[in-house]
Formats: structure tokens, sequence, C-alpha cells
């Protein structure tokens, strides 16, 4: 069981996480489908394909909003704005800690891929699914890199939700309950 400590805003490190695991099963459900949509010329593999970009993108929005709510809210419980941000920077110092460390790096990356699918979904037109097959495979990467679970005692990826009590394993939090 997980110790909530007074005064820790849990819900946007959650949900931000939700929004990673979700961006990370949809990019890769995308990319299946528009291949299936390139080599069987199947228009239903293409409209899955396509809702499951659609989904993809509203996750990638949610995550930069999550991630933002953080560093701008100054919730240094978190490893990412403890480590990228402080109360003293200007306004606009605390917008560009948001891509400051590597996960925020990997989420710009990921946003602008997210904008350049859409312009190929427009703009493509039989070039749609063998184009978008390789960008939602690289979004598959890039989200792969803020998944930050661990699988068999392997990490994969560093997620920007990571708790800082999780990140310093300092003392302090090893024994929440004891005063010495």
């Amino acid at each position: 069981m997980d110790i909530q400590y007074i005064g820790e805003n849990l819900w946007p490190g959650h949900l931000g996480q939700f929004f990673i695991i979700i961006s990370f099963a949809t990019a890769l459900f995308s990319s299946i489908a528009y291949f299936f949509a390139q080599h069987k010329k199947d228009d239903s593999w293409k409209s899955l394909a396509r809702i499951s970009f659609y989904i993809h993108s509203v996750a990638i929005i949610g995550i930069i909003v999550s991630l933002a709510y953080i560093t701008g809210n100054h919730l240094f419980e978190y490893h990412y704005a403890w480590a990228h941000s402080s109360k003293s920077l200007p306004t606009e110092y605390v917008v560009s800690s948001f891509w400051e460390g590597q996960e925020g790096s990997f989420l710009l990356w990921a946003f602008w891929q997210m904008v350049l699918s859409w312009v190929v979904i427009k703009t493509a037109g039989k070039w749609e699914s063998s184009v978008m097959a390789m960008i939602l495979l690289s979004q598959v990467f890039i989200c792969s890199m803020l998944l930050g679970v661990d699988v068999f005692g392997q990490v994969i990826g560093s997620s920007p939700f990571i708790l800082l009590r999780d990140a310093l394993q300092a003392p302090i939090f090893q024994r929440a309950n004891s005063l010495s």
C-alpha cells in the first residue's frame, strides 16, 4: 500500500501516467492497423487506424496538460518539477522548463510528430497508410521512453510523473511513521 502524505497532489501524476499508457497502446495499434491497411488494401483497417490515432492525439495532449499543470503549479512532490523548475523562475523559464528534461523533450517530439501526422492524414492521399505506419512506429518508441514501467526487473523509459520520494529514496521516506 502506498503512503499518501498530507498535501500531496497525486491525481495529475496518475492521470498523466494513464495518458502515457494510452498513447503507447494506441500508437502501437494504429501503426499495426495502418500496416494492414497498406498491405491488405482494406479501408476498415484504415478507419480503425485513424480512430486509434485520434485517441493517441488526445492522450498526447493529456500528457502535456498534466505535466504543464505539475510544472506550472510547482508541485515539487514530482521529481520532474523539483529537478527542472523553481518558484523563483520568471514565467517564460517555467514554460521552457516543461521540455528542459529528457522526458519533456521526448514529449515535445511526440507532440510535433502528432502535428505532422495530422498534416499527413489531410494531404497524403494514397500514401497515408505507409507514411503513417512509420510515423506511428516512431511514436511507439518515443512513448516507450515515457512509460517508466518495470518489466521483469528492467525499467522501460522514464516517466515524468515519478514522485520525488520514489526517485530520491531518501531515508525520511522509508520510515514515514517513525520520528527517529
